[in-house]
């Protein structure tokens, strides 16, 4: 049973089953030529609303040691989760500009009437990792399920070769679950990594 907090903007009801930190292990594959990235590895992610429209979201992982290797930090990721709508006076930006006119609160009808052919919500999700590599997500998130897939990937002149990705997040009894494709290293876009959650007590 999923339970929506009272006092969230409408916006963000369809995101707010994913509120709060998830803890759990998962497995990473990708094979590029002759080489296997595997192991399994400890994750944490967490989404917290901290006002506006959006979900803040932050990620880390660590390779498991198995003996021969020891733990290893993988690249945190941090960013934000939102419902796609059409942008308009009563929104700040782009950069610390304010907005033209009062944004009333939005209210369930508001956000009904952005509801897809599909039952469900447009999802845009933005995200930084640490090495170097920024993703525009673009998706749907249908109750408790979200699939997303890469609309654009920027790299800084550091960061190793990445050129898209789709992942698929959903709440199976009680879990969150995902999966992460990635095109990287030169490889079309296949398997890349994938983990059981469980929510971390508060």
């Amino acid at each position: 049973m999923i339970e929506i907090p009272t006092d969230l903007p409408a916006d963000v009801v369809p995101l707010s089953w994913l509120i709060g930190t998830w803890e759990g292990t998962g497995v990473i594959d990708y094979r590029v030529g002759d080489t296997a990235y595997v192991g399994e590895f400890r994750h944490r992610a967490t989404f917290s609303h901290e006002g506006g429209d959006a979900l803040l979201y932050r990620a880390t992982g660590t390779l498991l040691g198995d003996g021969d290797r020891p733990e290893q930090e993988l690249v945190a990721e941090t960013g934000f989760w939102r419902v796609a709508r059409p942008s308009g006076d009563g929104q700040a930006g782009p950069g610390l500009l304010p907005s033209l006119a009062p944004d009333a609160p939005r209210t369930a009808d508001d956000l009904e009437a952005l509801r897809t052919a599909d039952g469900g919500f447009p999802l845009e999700v933005i995200l930084s990792h640490a090495d170097g590599v920024q993703e525009l997500y673009v998706g749907e998130v249908t109750g408790p399920r979200i699939d997303l897939g890469t609309d654009a990937v920027v790299r800084s002149a550091s960061a190793k070769p990445y050129a898209a990705a789709t992942r698929m997040y959903g709440l199976v009894d009680g879990h969150l679950l995902w999966a992460w494709d990635i095109a990287a290293l030169g490889r079309e876009l296949g398997s890349h990594a994938s983990a059981r959650l469980a929510k971390a007590s508060s």
